[in-house]
């Protein structure tokens, strides 16, 4: 198994889709990474050498940030905006929606109070829906 940058990459998976399980390499960056160290992006990661699993290893510390380093940028990110009462930070403090959207709905989503619904009370067929959803604004 590999473990790449404190991540067990699944072994059932081709290489280019089990980097990005790996926070910070999506698709593309992960296609890339595999290019440069010239590992086949198409092959299962069981099926890489030791010598492989090292290229990538040395690839991505060379590339940048990753995982726990890339967590702590944005986390301090977000604090710095807090710290300089910014629109954004406000937002972040209060736990509302950052990027514009509209609140009157959506802020409860954000704050994680919105009741959720089943299937059956969304579309408001069956018995048992009809008779939760009487029950649901109370």
């Amino acid at each position: 198994m590999a473990r790449i940058a404190g991540v067990d990459l699944p072994p059932q998976k081709r290489l280019w889709i089990g980097l990005t399980s790996i926070y910070g390499i999506g698709q593309v960056r992960a296609k890339k990474i595999a290019e440069i160290a010239n590992v086949d992006s198409t092959k299962k990661v069981r099926d890489l050498t030791e010598d492989e699993v090292n290229r990538l290893r040395q690839e991505i510390e060379k590339e940048g940030r990753v995982e726990g380093d890339l967590r702590k940028e944005i986390q301090m990110n977000i604090r710095r905006l807090i710290e300089i009462q910014a629109y954004r930070g406000i937002r972040h403090r209060r736990n509302l929606p950052v990027r514009g959207q509209r609140t009157p709905h959506e802020r409860a989503h954000a704050q994680g109070s919105a009741p959720r619904r089943s299937r059956s009370e969304e579309t408001g067929q069956g018995q048992e829906g009809l008779s939760s959803r009487r029950n649901f604004r109370n």
